[in-house]
């Protein structure tokens, strides 16, 4: 059974710094591609960015140059390092991986002035 259990959200000021991590269980990691969605309060899930099984890592333009995925296999984990953070980025930040279609629980980031 596919779990993904998101950490490392939290309160931080615009400007800051957050690490997200996304730690998979049931799977073997390195086999899926794993995305970084975000959802703000009455809107839809975005796309944040995705690491491919290569390694490989594509960006929504919106966070190019201030959000940075990465994958320790390892661990079993994928992390999304936030920096420069904007009050527009506060939402929760939710983990998927694909193929499957698995998705987790979410976890809540607010930047605030």
């Amino acid at each position: 059974q596919v779990q993904l259990v998101e950490s490392g959200g939290g309160l931080v000021q615009p400007g800051g710094s957050l690490r997200l991590s996304c730690v998979a269980s049931g799977m073997i990691l390195n086999r899926y591609t794993m995305g970084w969605y975000s959802q703000a309060p009455g809107k839809q899930r975005e796309l944040v960015g995705f690491i491919r099984s290569g390694g490989t890592t594509n960006y929504a333009d919106r966070v190019k140059g201030r959000f940075t995925i990465s994958r320790d296999n390892a661990k079993n984990t994928v992390y999304l390092q936030m920096s420069s953070l904007k009050p527009e980025d506060t939402a929760v930040y939710h983990c998927n991986a694909n193929p499957g279609g698995y998705w987790g629980q979410g976890t809540q980031v607010t930047v605030f002035s």
